[in-house]
C-alpha cells in the first residue's frame, strides 16, 4: 500500500485504555503539524468491559466521519507481566482500530519508547514530560484534564515526524538542546 505523506492531511492518534482512552488529531499544512482537536475518552463510569469496547468503537467512528483523518496512529500495548491486562488492551486497540480499517484508512503503530523519544528526545519521558513537549511543539496552552489526551496527540505527532523524516533525529542532552537542534518541529 502506497502510503501518502502527511501534508496537508489529518493524522489521528490513539492512545489506546480500557479505562481512559486518549485521541488527538493532528493537520499538517506545508509540513508544519497543528492541533485540531484532542480528548479523553473516560470509560471508568461502565462496568460491563463490551461496554467499554462498544463506547471505543462508538467515539473512534465518530471521530473519523466528522475529521476524514488519512492516516491513523495507535500506540502499540506495553508488554507487561499481567496477560490478563495486555489481553484487555489489546481488545481495546482492535477496537479503536477497526472503524479505521473498515474505511480502508492506512494504520500505524507506534511502540511508547519509541512515542516518547520522538517527542522528548527520551524514550523513558514521563506523561507530564510528554505534555510539556506536545503543548510546546504544536503552541497551545490548555492542559487537559487526562494526560491521555496528550498522549494521544503524541502519537499523531510521532507518525507525522516517522513519516517525514524516516531516519531518527540524533539525541540529545535536553529539552533546550532538542528545540535548538529542531526549530522546525516548534511553532
Amino acid at each position: 500500500m502506497e502510503v501518502k505523506q502527511p501534508s496537508d492531511q489529518i493524522i489521528l492518534g490513539i492512545d489506546p485504555g480500557t479505562i481512559i482512552l486518549g485521541y488527538g488529531l493532528i493537520q499538517t499544512v506545508d509540513h508544519k503539524p497543528g492541533l485540531v482537536t484532542m480528548g479523553a475518552l473516560r470509560l471508568q463510569k461502565y462496568s460491563d468491559p463490551l461496554m467499554r469496547l462498544g463506547k471505543i468503537y462508538e467515539r473512534i467512528n465518530s471521530l473519523i466521519e466528522e475529521f476524514q483523518p488519512g492516516q491513523v496512529a495507535i500506540e502499540a500495548p506495553f508488554f507487561g507481566k499481567n496477560v490478563q491486562s495486555m489481553l484487555k488492551l489489546g481488545r481495546a486497540q482492535g477496537v479503536a482500530l477497526a472503524p479505521a480499517l473498515n474505511r480502508g484508512i492506512p494504520v500505524f503503530e507506534y511502540a511508547p519508547r519509541k512515542v516518547k523519544q520522538s517527542i522528548t528526545g527520551n524514550g523513558n519521558a514521563s506523561k507530564e514530560q510528554v505534555a510539556t513537549m506536545v503543548q510546546t511543539i504544536l503552541g497551545f496552552r490548555e492542559t487537559p484534564d487526562y494526560l491521555d489526551a496528550t498522549d494521544g496527540v503524541a502519537v499523531a505527532l510521532c507518525h507525522f515526524y516517522q513519516m517525514s523524516r524516516p531516519v531518527s533525529a540524533p539525541a540529545v542532552k535536553s529539552w533546550a538542546e532538542f528545540i535548538r537542534k529542531n526549530p522546525d518541529r516548534i511553532r
